[in-house]
């Protein structure tokens, strides 16, 4: 039996951004490659995005861990390849890849078009994703580059 439906191809039309996902620090630092990740709110700001239940990250964000959302730039596929494979726990993720940390001790991408900082502030369930809510508490623009846009084939699968 097919999981597609009918409205999959404009489903996977809504265009959305590409960001790395840091979170932990020191030896728990980890990263994720997350594209569901949308502006939520202006005063204050906040943010929100989706993450797959099942994932530790999700975990770590429910406990309200903080995390940075680092903002991928056109043409830097080498952060789509490095980190969209995906971490367990305790592996190393940011080998080969140069970082700073953010106040909190939270990874930031050196070579990203720019950072949030962000604290969880709530979530809810949507079926197989965690939906976060996000306040925004430090961010900035370190390149004037244009970001990478995603566009899906389908609206059932990444």
């Amino acid at each position: 039996m097919s999981n597609i439906n009918e409205f999959d191809p404009a489903l996977g039309k809504i265009p959305s951004g590409i960001f790395i996902l840091t979170i932990g620090t020191g030896d728990r630092a980890t990263g994720m490659l997350a594209s569901w990740v949308m502006q939520a709110g202006f005063e204050p700001p906040m943010v929100t995005v989706a993450v797959k239940q099942g994932r530790y990250v999700c975990d770590w964000l429910t406990e309200g861990q903080p995390f940075v959302l680092n903002l991928v730039g056109d043409g830097q596929t080498e952060f789509l390849k490095h980190f969209g494979k995906g971490f367990e726990p305790g592996v190393a993720a940011f080998e080969g890849v140069e970082t700073k940390n953010c106040r909190t001790g939270v990874p930031m991408l050196s070579a990203a078009l720019g950072y949030l900082e962000c604290e969880p502030a709530g979530h809810v369930d949507s079926s197989d994703h965690r939906v976060f809510v996000a306040r925004v508490v430090r961010g900035a623009l370190t390149s004037d580059a244009e970001p990478m846009v995603h566009v899906r084939k389908s609206g059932a699968h990444y």
